[in-house]
């Protein structure tokens, strides 16, 4: 059983990479050689240094970062997402990623948008202990099929005026899957303590297999041993109100609004990029600042890199 807190995903992401290397374990679950920890509690404190940033080992695209935050939160499926991550193209059937979280978070059947219940729970009980997402859903997952839920679900618990939040994972890939994932849900976390009117607290993310595969070990014993703590991102609060339309409008190419016009430029830079003009995505970038775009900066410096080795 590992336990570890820290204030920043740069800190938690090392240490628990060198928590799994030390304790872990080999099993080869599907054929796939994994070191893997049962067991693992994970802690955020400071829930808004959400970014992995570690150059040169752990550098992420900072534009799938956001552009799969708008995917989920906004209740999509559809396949737009395999612009940013091509590696998610495998598991689309039928134009859909059948094991996509946003339609369970948003509609798990017509009219129950879980988002909105968590809100309205702890609204009108700031004690309760049924503010609650569930995102397996037996009835779509069993037989299963190529795109199971790694999440199981979330919950929130408002105590003496602050949120804090729980995710419990069956699996998690801690050297690719960990810091998106960690990256979207403390937005999440981020949202919800605003929506209720709650000072932001703690992250915890428990996990049953955490693992590393076996062809990121190398990478991970090469992490610093005392990270740079991650930065603190921008505020992203949000009434309710203009939640959904701010997601729609970014989705459909537009600037967004406050905070979250970053998530729009990063996002258009990267469509930019992957369509050839490589000039005018860094332009969209150059002379703004931020955790996502000093982000895509350096994974663009990171591309650019493998080409010429």
């Amino acid at each position: 059983m590992i336990v570890l807190s820290a204030s920043s995903a740069n800190e938690l992401f090392t240490a628990a990479c060198a928590a799994v290397l030390d304790d872990g374990g080999s099993v080869k679950p599907r054929g796939l050689a994994t070191t893997e920890v049962i067991g693992a509690h994970l802690t955020l404190t400071q829930p808004r240094r959400r970014m992995v940033n570690l150059p040169p080992v752990r550098i992420l695209n900072a534009a799938f970062a956001a552009a799969e935050a708008v995917w989920i939160l906004s209740g999509a499926n559809d396949a737009w997402i395999c612009t940013y991550n091509q590696q998610m193209a495998p598991y689309v059937e039928q134009g859909r990623l059948r094991g996509a979280y946003g339609p369970r978070l948003r509609a798990w059947t017509a009219g129950r948008d879980q988002l909105s219940h968590v809100r309205q729970t702890l609204l009108g009980d700031p004690d309760s202990r049924r503010a609650l997402v569930q995102l397996y859903d037996p009835g779509r997952d069993i037989p299963p099929h190529s795109d199971i839920p790694c999440t199981l679900s979330y919950r929130f618990y408002l105590r003496e005026g602050r949120l804090d939040m729980h995710t419990t994972m069956r699996s998690q890939d801690l050297w690719l899957g960990f810091c998106y994932d960690l990256f979207t849900v403390t937005i999440l976390h981020e949202l919800m303590a605003h929506w209720v009117g709650a000072e932001l607290g703690h992250y915890h993310h428990h996990i049953d297999s955490l693992h590393l595969y076996e062809h990121n070990l190398p990478a991970a014993r090469r992490l610093p041993g005392a990270p740079a703590p991650s930065r603190v991102m921008e505020p992203l609060a949000i009434n309710w109100e203009d939640f959904d339309p701010t997601l729609v409008g970014i989705t459909a190419g537009g600037e967004g609004a406050g905070a979250w016009a970053e998530f729009a430029r990063v996002m258009r830079s990267y469509r930019v990029w992957k369509g050839g003009d490589r000039a005018d995505a860094r332009r969209l970038i150059a002379g703004h600042s931020g955790v996502l775009i000093d982000g895509l900066d350096a994974w663009y410096a990171k591309l650019e890199g493998h080409e010429a080795a």
